[in-house]
């Protein structure tokens, strides 16, 4: 407990001494707040007089996307060693422990497929599985808590960097609503986190954010910041609005944020879904085609036996493709553009 408010070093420990945590464990620090661990990279912060908002900030489902994670660990230690203060109760979650270790995207399975259930299907069982169900659990309760307390706001950033490049850096993916209207006032504060360009779903997935907007109704996105790239290569001056938009949230009580304009973003909705049903699918276009990269109109996507996958529309872009995604699992997306 010392150590963690004079070094907030609890990442640290997680990763690399996680018997610490193997017991609940409970205290305050010297501003009031409640810190509450109930695992290995899962925290929940609560001032003494929180302000409303109950913020899920998540990182790390995938190992090897560091950026985000290098985000939260440097927040988190401002917040335990009280160089900041925060105003509203938020949960951090550092995602695949163990794939952060080996510098993987994963361990055994993609962990960002095994939400809202997944996990539980199949009849599989591995680390990741565990863990997914660990997460939902961590967020069932922190949003079930807050409510009982009358905070009643829910919000929840999953963030993560891209495979590959994109002509759009920085995008973010904003779950299926299931008819419910599209929250301008959270454009805006992702464009104020630098993210630009919006990825509308179109339907339910077993994504993390989806998990948390469907069965909380929390105001939850995938983020994508950047690129993949191994711990310490960040130049994390490319992510400081996000890093900077993100204390803000948690350590002051209102965040100003500009009005929404049209202009200021470009917004995609899903026009294909391509799963991988065979084993010799494969993708037609260079492996270092850059997200957003649009194809003419008839020009084949991808193929395996008895498929083929084509461009449909004027303007069609291909986004997160992976032909070597498990059987049965999406290997590409493409988008067209839209506006709300």
């Amino acid at each position: 407990m010392q150590r963690l408010m004079e070094n907030g070093d609890f990442l640290q420990l997680s990763r690399f001494q996680p018997e610490v945590f193997d017991k609940p464990l409970q205290f305050s620090l010297d501003n009031g707040t409640k810190v509450s661990i109930t695992a290995p990279g899962i925290v929940v912060l609560e001032p003494a007089s929180p302000k409303g908002k109950n913020i899920v900030l998540s990182c790390g489902v995938h190992g090897n996307e560091t950026a985000p994670i290098e985000i939260c660990d440097e927040l988190l230690q401002a917040l335990l060693t009280g160089k900041r203060t925060a105003k509203h109760r938020v949960l951090f979650l550092f995602g695949n422990l163990a794939a952060m270790n080996i510098g993987e995207r994963f361990v055994e399975e993609n962990m960002n497929r095994l939400f809202s259930g997944a996990h539980s299907k199949d009849g599989i069982h591995n680390a990741e599985r565990s863990r997914a169900k660990l997460l939902e659990e961590a967020v069932a309760e922190f949003f079930e808590a807050g409510e009982a307390q009358g905070q009643h706001y829910r919000c929840h950033y999953d963030l993560h960097t891209a495979i590959r490049a994109s002509k759009n850096d920085k995008f973010a993916v904003y779950p299926f609503l299931h008819g419910k209207p599209h929250s301008k006032e959270q454009l805006s504060l992702l464009l104020a986190c630098g993210v630009n360009t919006i990825l509308l779903s179109q339907s339910a997935t077993t994504t993390f954010s989806y998990f948390s907007s469907y069965r909380f109704g929390a105001d939850a996105f995938t983020v994508e910041l950047g690129k993949v790239k191994p711990f310490g290569e960040n130049d994390m001056r490319q992510f400081a609005e996000a890093k900077d938009t993100l204390t803000k949230l948690v350590t002051e009580e209102r965040l100003e944020l500009p009005p929404y304009r049209d202009e200021d973003f470009n917004i995609f909705t899903v026009n294909q879904v391509v799963n991988r049903t065979k084993e010799d699918f494969r993708l037609n276009f260079p492996d270092d085609a850059p997200n957003f990269t649009d194809y003419p109109v008839g020009y084949v996507l991808a193929e395996e036996s008895g498929a083929t996958y084509k461009v449909e529309k004027a303007g069609e872009a291909i986004v997160f493709p992976n032909a070597k995604v498990a059987i049965g699992q999406r290997a590409l997306l493409t988008v067209v553009p839209t506006k709300i």
